[in-house]
């Protein structure tokens, strides 16, 4: 993971619920690990429906600007130029919720045909010098041989969570957004795992773990609130999945791409959750 997460990134994870081993992956099975098979199956054209629907949204929301306006920054006059980065938003469909919140979310999801999306999120390893156990998309600086923020995007994904770029249809990809703190300029690419499967940490110096994080547990307004930070002046949306605890730039496009989407229900602004950082 690049060091463009540094300051904005915005994340902290629960380290402590991911067992001794310091890592985890999520395999996509039913029971803990929070995703389950697609009970969509035994309904072929159902089934097709509803992809072909969730795949119209996602690619809307690539289209779109992208970020509430806090998120867009300028540089300022004498920054360095800024260094190119991108990040994968990769929806799936298998996902299962880990609270009871986002439990009481699946029935008014269902009518949506989402109930069982989900998203990949990584929690960055503890022992980094720089921002540890921050939470962020798979993602980072684009190298040289990349031949577009795409390619960038998923050469990462599959460098930190071990996902294999032919299972991803990219959709999209949103307006960069700048990050002062770092001097990254971030694209967001919005991708449909067409053929999900288990998720992992390739790189334990780098990820502590990476999880399918469902969107019930994502919208459900007990797992919702904000966080401030003083010493960078800002507030921020913020999420509490049981596994990780997530604000700043992530949560702010997370916070965007849900009310764009149409997924979002009412959740209390004023009500704060506590982050270690």
């Amino acid at each position: 993971m690049s060091g463009f997460l540094d300051g904005l990134a915005g994340a902290s994870g629960e380290s402590g619920a991911t067992g001794d081993s310091g890592t985890t992956g999520d395999s996509g099975a039913s029971g803990d690990s929070g995703t389950t098979g697609d009970s969509r199956a035994s309904d072929g054209f159902g089934a097709s429906v509803q992809d072909q629907t969730l795949r119209a949204q996602l690619a809307d929301l690539a289209t779109s600007k992208g970020s509430p306006m806090w998120l867009r920054r300028s540089r300022a006059q004498g920054d360095a130029p800024a260094r190119d980065a991108a990040v994968l938003m990769l929806f799936g469909r298998g996902g299962a919720p880990r609270t009871e919140a986002g439990r009481t979310e699946l029935s008014r999801l269902a009518d949506l045909g989402v109930d069982d999306v989900d998203i990949v999120l990584l929690q960055r390893a503890n022992t980094l010098r720089n921002h540890p156990g921050q939470v962020a998309f798979p993602g980072g600086g684009r190298d040289p041989e990349d031949s577009s923020m795409i390619a960038a995007a998923l050469r990462e994904a599959e460098e930190e969570a071990g996902i294999a770029p032919s299972t991803v249809d990219v959709l999209g990809q949103m307006d960069p957004l700048y990050i002062p703190v770092s001097k990254f300029e971030v694209t967001p690419v919005v991708g449909y795992w067409a053929r999900p499967g288990a998720v992992r940490v390739v790189d334990e110096a780098e990820s502590y773990s990476v999880y399918r994080v469902s969107v019930a547990d994502l919208v459900a307004p007990g797992n919702r609130g904000t966080f401030s930070r003083p010493d960078l002046k800002i507030s921020t949306p913020a999420f509490d999945v049981g596994v990780l605890r997530v604000w700043g730039f992530t949560a702010g496009i997370l916070d965007f791409a849900l009310d764009h989407l149409g997924w979002a229900g009412e959740w209390d602004r004023d009500a704060h959750i506590d982050i270690d950082f």
